[in-house]
């Protein structure tokens, strides 16, 4: 939960020292050049935060793209004549194409593969503006005319430095309501959460590609800053020194903080002024050895503010007030009654086929997973599939739900074969579930995590998102958010961290995401692990509700008792293969389902 009165009272000091800083004779001139520097590397920072700290895509080449912007207008302004205005809408374009083709290209690699391949972009654009011969080559481009605004100059250091930090300020407000909004739900699930976001409609590839550009034009608007700032650009500021230098700054202030981007350029330029100036002193060399210095400082962070120094800074300042006796209300985002109810889907006709599993077959190299296993399941009752541990259970729902791809068979979904599509594509159908592991997003509020499930029912574009043209709508989304919550006995927990919750807990809230996309068919898998006998029987009065009301529910459970009393049918699986099927009483009694589970009977033994 955040302290809101504390938020705006902190930002409104900040906002107001940084105006009047300019405007006092005291303020040395070094000062101003150096808040300056600052607020430019604090731009492309602030995309780095959304790329890596949020995103989870790492990038070294963030320096590649200021050079973009700063070229793009050196070069309209001095040889083509554009205002300096129009060059910044060009830039912004060239910017945000490069990114997507680059970003198309990269992005769909993992691992170590994606930061080398940033690594070798910005390696390309940096020699690529070195040997131009119309870029100026190694010489650059210079007599680039100061902006002007209005008539009013803004050729010093003093005057452009209000322009730096309203671009500085607006880049963090917009960023800060992308997160706040449906796409910046995705967007923070695409680090740990990719494979559970597809799972309920997430275009995750989507979303990579958008945060990409994004941080590409921030950085951008820094080059553009600069270029009139400096009235002289050269390759030597973009090359890939600067871009692990931007990225140290995302590191320092906290990757995942937006707010910690200024504290990190701040700390980092602030430190690479005093080494410069004290250490070839104290060592009497000339040699240049911040790197150095930067790298033990880099060891020590990880070791002991993993975070960054934002989370520590925010965390004493609010001890601060405490201290002093400032009593300030604790609020939290307040459900609206009066949203408009998200739209739903129409349920079919009580015991028509929803669910048809045709001799499907799962095969890792040699190993057969599951073995040309057939099931149907109905609108308007429970189907328990069981079985001892790995009997293939959960594989069989990956490859209903299109977690994983099918090596043979067939599934048919409402009348349409969906077997071979994505993930992705089979949630817009109307199939929602959860796992057998639970994949939840543990920093973000329970209330976000079930939201999150609601994604495919409510559409709010990235441009929607940042001007906060969506309050409606958002409304909405966590008003059904909400409701799931109570319905499954969360309700007192909305605006928990989803990760400070009990196993048990956290299965109630999986179900509650799953719920939230409104599905005609509700994958459940292993929902009672870790329950209390209590909470098991709540959640067996919420099933049963739900079928009542025509969902079609699929559950692979190990709790016996809790499957006998809840469904109408029973799938029983062994080694990956169909071993039985019919009511629950039919089961209980099957000779080879006692064999499979008790090593069978001796004769005359009743079942």
């Amino acid at each position: 939960m955040r302290n809101r009165t504390l938020c705006r009272a902190t930002l409104c000091a900040f906002v107001l020292i940084l105006a009047l800083l300019p405007l006092s004779g005291a303020t040395p001139e070094f000062w101003i050049t150096q808040l300056n520097y600052i607020g430019l590397a604090s731009l492309v920072v602030v995309g780095l935060v959304l790329l890596t700290g949020v995103g989870g895509l790492t990038s070294f080449g963030q320096a590649a793209f200021v050079g973009i912007g700063a070229y793009t207008t050196a070069w309209l302004t001095t040889q083509a004549g554009w205002s300096p205005w129009l060059t910044l809408l060009a830039g912004l374009v060239i910017t945000a194409v490069l990114a997507w083709i680059i970003g198309v290209i990269t992005l769909r690699l993992s691992g170590h593969y994606l930061p080398l391949s940033t690594l070798a972009w910005c390696l390309s654009l940096y020699y690529l503006f070195g040997n131009l011969e119309w870029l100026g080559r190694n010489d650059g481009i210079s007599g680039i005319q100061p902006l002007s605004l209005f008539g009013w100059s803004l050729g010093s250091g003093r005057s452009i430095y209000y322009l730096i930090w309203f671009c500085v300020l607006l880049s963090v407000w917009a960023t800060l309501n992308l997160l706040g909004s449906r796409p910046g739900r995705a967007i923070r699930a695409l680090r740990g959460g990719a494979g559970m976001a597809e799972a309920f409609g997430v275009n995750t590839a989507a979303y990579k590609t958008v945060i990409f550009v994004y941080a590409a034009m921030l950085a951008s608007v820094s080059g553009w800053l600069y270029a009139h700032m400096q009235r002289a650009v050269s390759p030597s500021p973009f090359g890939l020194n600067y871009g692990i230098e931007y990225l140290f700054m995302a590191v320092v202030g906290g990757a995942a903080h937006v707010w910690g981007a200024i504290l990190g350029s701040a700390v980092i330029l602030g430190l690479k002024d005093q080494i410069q100036n004290i250490v070839p002193k104290l060592l009497d060399t000339s040699t240049n050895i911040e790197m150095i210095v930067f790298g033990v400082l880099l060891v020590l962070m990880l070791q002991y503010a993993a975070q960054g120094l934002w989370p520590g800074l925010s965390a004493f300042w609010r001890r601060l007030w405490r201290v002093r006796g400032t009593s300030l209300p604790v609020t939290a985002t307040v459900i609206d009654p009066a949203a408009a109810e998200l739209p739903c889907r129409v349920r079919p006709e009580k015991g028509s086929l929803v669910l048809e599993v045709d001799h499907i077959r799962k095969q890792f190299g040699g190993l057969v997973a599951v073995n040309d296993i057939s099931f149907r399941v109905r609108a308007g009752e429970i189907v328990g599939l069981i079985g001892p541990n790995g009997a293939g259970k959960s594989t069989t729902f990956n490859l209903v739900s299109g977690i994983l791809p099918l090596t043979s068979g067939e599934v048919r979904f409402l009348g349409q074969r969906i077997s071979g599509r994505s993930a992705r594509e089979i949630a817009q159908t109307g199939m929602g579930r959860t796992f057998q592991h639970v994949q939840l997003l543990p920093e973000m509020s329970v209330l976000e995590n079930v939201a999150l499930g609601a994604h495919l029912r409510s559409h709010v574009s990235v441009p929607a998102g940042i001007l906060r043209l969506d309050r409606a709508r958002e409304a909405s989304l966590l008003k059904e958010a909400a409701r799931q919550l109570e319905r499954v006995g969360l309700g007192a927990y909305l605006h928990e961290q989803a990760g400070n919750l009990a196993l048990g807990q956290q299965r109630l809230l999986e179900i509650a995401r799953a719920l939230a996309a409104d599905p005609v068919l509700l994958l459940l898998d292993e929902p009672a692990a870790g329950l209390r006998y209590r909470e098991k029987q709540e959640l067996a009065a919420v099933l049963s509700q739900l079928r009542e009301e025509g969902m079609s529910i699929l559950l692979v459970e190990h709790d016996m008792d809790f499957v006998m009393r809840l469904t109408n049918h029973l799938v029983v699986m062994d080694f990956g293969s169909w071993l039985a099927e019919g009511s629950p009483e039919e089961i209980q009694r099957h000779p080879a389902v006692l064999e499979a589970y008790l090593g069978g009977v001796e004769e005359g033994d009743e079942a």
